[in-house]
């Protein structure tokens, strides 16, 4: 398959998180299966380098870069004779779309055509399955206008939001696709704007939905623009958030609490930024997510030192409490094992009361400001106590509900059972 991205316009060169569309046109192209025979980069007369392409895309693909000041129909036609009677995609390069398209488009058996879902955008992606049967017209500028053509010429069907195959398998759900177009520096911050809230769809804490986004939007931006790597900031989180465990251990609340925050903000930031730039990893994953799972119980037990575990010992009623914390977080999360064996998805997802209840439940979010309010109006012991407590809520809750869905419900033997439409915790 031959794959033709018009970069012509001068806007081609503006950047969202860090990367052209071109960028993400190839980064999309390269988790294609198989990949494209040849990807050529129409840049018109001007500079290839000013796409700025990273080594290791150009590596990955076979791109090679055209220029030319012709008409757009003029260049098209001279890229249909190299396909001759094979397959070709045409992207524009001014035209941010949503990448599952891109393997929807090459999976179909005919000419498909897809536009933006606000017609005001003038955005299109088009597939020929036969290049060389489609005659481009002399007045086409651009590939909305050919696409719009060929489709109303009953000569391309046209991909649809209904037609579209959205659904997720790790969310459980369909999530209509997306695709802009990008003229000037206003509608790529808009965008920007756009992709990184729709980031926070799914179930998550108040504080990662409400209090952490602002920061969180402050760091990603810079980040991408300089091409970090969203694993050099889970490492940054991991050094925060073991290096937090002895200043908690030692009664230096300040300097942990500061450390602890920093982390819980980089946690969202790692992910975004993956995201955002096409840079995630199983290993980023693995690092993210392990993290995430291992750490909250050494705070819990370095708070505790922090209180005086040593002093008074784990006979103690704090030591008790230290104890219900450890064993009930390990329950709990093994508790919410058993949902996924069944709905191959998040238990969160269940319903909205489920969706709702994340929001608040004992973990590290929550758990984290009770106990910097103890601290800071001096009923720490008071407050470590509470989580105690709201940690043996939190798995009573998932225990009841999940022996209520699949023993009571029987939910689990129902193949029309659906999420809800807030699912997932994307961060």
């Amino acid at each position: 398959m031959l794959v033709w991205i018009d970069a012509a316009h001068p806007a081609a060169r503006l950047q969202v998180f860090g990367l052209t569309v071109t960028e993400r046109h190839l980064q999309a192209l390269m988790r294609l299966e198989p990949k494209p025979t040849q990807v050529i980069i129409d840049v018109g007369s001007k500079d290839p380098a000013e796409l700025r392409i990273p080594a290791r895309v150009l590596k990955a693909l076979p791109v090679v870069s055209s220029q030319s000041s012709a008409p757009f129909a003029e260049r098209l036609r001279a890229v249909q004779k190299l396909a001759g009677d094979g397959p070709l995609l045409v992207l524009d390069g001014t035209s941010l779309a949503d990448q599952r398209l891109h393997g929807q488009l090459v999976r179909a058996e005919h000419n498909l055509a897809v536009f933006a879902p606000d017609a005001k955008e003038s955005a299109a992606m088009l597939f020929l399955g036969m290049a060389g049967s489609v005659v481009v017209p002399e007045d086409a500028t651009d590939i909305t206008s050919l696409s719009r053509g060929l489709v109303k010429a009953g000569l391309t069907q046209e991909l649809t939001q209904d037609q579209f195959d959205g659904f997720i398998r790790k969310l459980r759900r369909t999530v209509p696709f997306y695709m802009f177009r990008i003229l000037d520096r206003t509608k790529a911050a808009e965008i920007q704007r756009f992709m990184f809230w729709s980031n926070y769809k799914g179930s998550t804490d108040i504080f990662t939905r409400y209090v952490y986004p602002p920061l969180v939007w402050l760091m990603v931006r810079p980040l991408a623009r300089a091409r970090i790597h969203p694993n050099l900031v889970t490492l940054v989180s991991i050094a925060l958030t073991f290096g937090a465990v002895p200043f908690f251990a030692n009664g230096n609340w300040v300097v942990g609490f500061l450390m602890a925050y920093g982390m819980s903000v980089l946690d969202s930031v790692d992910g975004k930024l993956a995201r955002l730039t096409f840079t995630d990893s199983r290993l980023g994953n693995f690092l993210d997510h392990g993290l995430d799972m291992v750490h909250p119980p050494i705070w819990y037990a370095a708070w505790a030192y922090g209180l005086g575990l040593s002093e008074q010992g784990w006979s103690s009623p704090l030591g008790w409490a230290t104890v219900a914390i450890l064993v009930f977080y390990v329950l709990d999360r093994l508790i919410l094992k058993i949902y996924p064996r069944f709905f191959q998805r998040g238990f969160h997802t269940h319903s909205k009361l489920d969706a709702t209840v994340r929001s608040f439940i004992a973990r590290r979010n929550i758990n984290l400001p009770i106990f910097l309010l103890g601290c800071i109006f001096g009923v720490a012991r008071e407050a470590f106590f509470l989580i105690a407590a709201w940690q043996f809520a939190t798995a009573a809750y998932h225990g009841i509900r999940t022996f209520w869905i699949l023993a009571v419900q029987k939910a689990h033997r129902n193949p029309h059972a659906k999420p809800v439409h807030l699912v997932g915790d994307l961060d």
